[in-house]
C-alpha cells in the first residue's frame, strides 16, 4: 500500500475515532481499528469470527471488553 493512501486511511480512521468517540489518542484509535474490524469480520463471515473466537477464548473476551469500552466511550460522547 503506497504511503499516500496509509496516511489518508490513518486520518480517516482519526475522524472516525473522533466522532465515535470523541478521543483520537493513539491507544483509543487502535481500540477502534479492533472493534472496526472485528465488526466487519463478524457480520460479513459469522462463520470465520465464531471460528476465531472458539480458537482463542481469551483474545474473544479481550474484543469483548473492546466492544464495551467503545460502546460506553460512544454513550458519553453522545451526551456531550
Amino acid at each position: 500500500m503506497n504511503a499516500n493512501l496509509q496516511e489518508q486511511l490513518d486520518g480517516l480512521l482519526e475522524k472516525y475515532a473522533d466522532l465515535l468517540i470523541g478521543d483520537t489518542s493513539s491507544e483509543n484509535k487502535e481500540k477502534v481499528k479492533a472493534w472496526i474490524i472485528y465488526n466487519h469480520i463478524a457480520k460479513s463471515m459469522p462463520p470465520l469470527a465464531q471460528h476465531w473466537n472458539q480458537s482463542y477464548p481469551d483474545a474473544k473476551e479481550n474484543i469483548m471488553q473492546v466492544i464495551k469500552e467503545i460502546k460506553e466511550l460512544n454513550e458519553l460522547n453522545r451526551k456531550k
